[in-house]
């Protein structure tokens, strides 16, 4: 055998176990190769720098170091919250759009990337008048607390608007059969953006000054206009149609209507709903859980929330590698929404065990099954989007899984501390780990409908 024939078969071979171990390489198509695939997927590391910046730095940032109160925080973080219901609308106007260039859903991703942009320009500033460091004294208080609710609710409105339009353009050019890696790949860079973020901006504001949070935020603006722009680049066929030709479309209720009597729409979203509520509403309360209950030090409680984002990955690969093969994806939401069960009972018996491998465990177990569960449902969404509304049933999706996300982080909160004014700690922990136990089993209960009733065995 010669050395060049030897090196051949050597190239083959790495590159046959590269499409069969990496969960995501096999994600691209003729039409939609690896290379194409991982630059659409930039947005969503845009959105995840975001992400991190609003609910993770920015809370220390505003109670400790700017002294801003914690209900006003609180606030100000809800924000983009406001604009998750009005994804579905986003996602039918891209569905429907015709632009002069040829475009439909470049004009959203691009919209909202600069509203974005605009809401991070604005916001270091607005915070530091909010925490009367760059407050006149001629100047109304109230302007500090304005200029950073817009600013907050500009970014939400940008991110929120480019990740529905962005998934949109992602179902239109994957082919159907490989859709569930695709999704995949979409969340996994979604979460490597938020880990990559959240460590640069603490390392970049460990030694805090007003000067370098404006620096901080800003240079995450231009990073936003950035990435977007490669993600967007001949990624979106023009098709130019005269404005005489142009079809009519349906208004919105009637899309939404049309949307609803097909595959069982809303059951789907009500499942969704509840899945998120259940995984959701502890995520402000594990790291206090693991100080306050367990005694862990800062530093550990901030691994065992890198765990849970690991465990979350493993979910993704794992979901993306079986769905890609024709596996039921409400099958696997419902498995996912299984494995939170045991998840849930170990982080409630971690505090009468005093284990913090046993808490551990659960943490990653969580993300396991959020990350199932969220891949399944996202997957079935995109499967089952009528044609021509992609866009509309990736809105709705996202409308309530953020919407859900939102209300039950807020839930989590309240209650936890209602509890524990009555009743001594960790009662209030763990009256909202049981409650999350039975969302996960209303949620399984609900879906059992949607899963094919012929049996499935997992594929290997």
């Amino acid at each position: 055998m010669t050395k060049s024939s030897f090196s051949q078969k050597l190239i083959f071979s790495w590159l046959q176990r590269g499409t069969k171990y990496l969960p995501f390489s096999d994600a691209a198509s003729v039409d939609l190769p690896l290379t194409r695939l991982l630059r659409l997927s930039l947005f969503q590391v845009s959105v995840g720098m975001a992400l991190a910046l609003l609910i993770g730095t920015l809370n220390r940032v505003m109670i400790v170091e700017l002294h801003v109160p914690a209900s006003w925080v609180s606030v100000m973080v809800a924000m983009p919250i406001v604009v998750a219901p009005f994804r579905a609308l986003i996602g039918y106007s891209s569905d429907t759009h015709h632009s002069e260039l040829g475009w439909k859903r470049v004009p959203f991703i691009w919209r909202g990337t600069m509203v974005q942009f605009g809401g991070l320009a604005l916001m270091p500033f607005a915070l530091l008048v909010l925490s009367g460091q760059g407050h006149s004294s001629q100047a109304p208080i109230w302007i500090g607390h304005l200029g950073a609710g817009v600013a907050f609710l500009l970014v939400g409105a940008g991110l929120h608007t480019t990740q529905t339009a962005g998934l949109a353009l992602a179902t239109d050019l994957a082919p159907e059969e490989s859709r569930p890696k695709v999704v995949g790949l979409m969340y996994v860079m979604l979460l490597v953006g938020m880990i990559i973020s959240a460590v640069g901006f603490g390392t970049f504001l460990s030694d805090f000054s007003p000067g370098r949070l404006i620096q901080v935020i800003q240079a995450a603006a231009i990073l936003t206009l950035v990435l977007n722009v490669i993600a967007l680049w001949k990624q979106e066929s023009r098709v130019r149609i005269p404005l005489n030709q142009r079809p009519k479309n349906e208004t919105f209720q009637e899309s939404w209507t049309r949307f609803c009597h097909g595959g069982q729409a809303i059951r789907r979203l009500i499942a969704v709903g509840m899945g998120t509520m259940a995984f959701s509403m502890e995520d402000i309360l594990l790291e206090p859980y693991g100080g306050e209950i367990l005694h862990l030090s800062v530093g550990a409680t901030t691994a065992l929330t890198a765990t849970l984002a690991l465990g979350g990955l493993l979910g993704f690969a794992l979901a993306s590698n079986v769905l890609g093969k024709g596996y039921d994806p409400f099958k696997m939401a419902s498995i996912g929404a299984f494995c939170g069960i045991p998840a849930f009972l170990a982080v409630i018996l971690s505090a009468s065990m005093g284990s913090a491998l046993m808490f551990a465990i659960g943490i990653g177990a969580i993300g396991f099954g959020g990350g199932l569960f969220g891949h399944g449902t996202l997957t079935a969404t995109m499967n089952l989007a009528p044609r021509g509304q992609s866009g509309l049933a990736l809105g709705a999706w996202g409308a309530v899984q953020a919407t859900a996300a939102g209300v039950a982080i807020a839930a989590g909160g309240v209650i936890r501390d209602l509890i524990d004014a009555l009743y001594q700690a960790p009662l209030g922990y763990d009256i909202v780990y049981a409650l999350e136990i039975m969302m996960l089993v209303i949620t399984m209960l609900t879906m059992m409908p949607l899963i094919k009733k012929l049996p499935q065995t997992v594929p290997v």
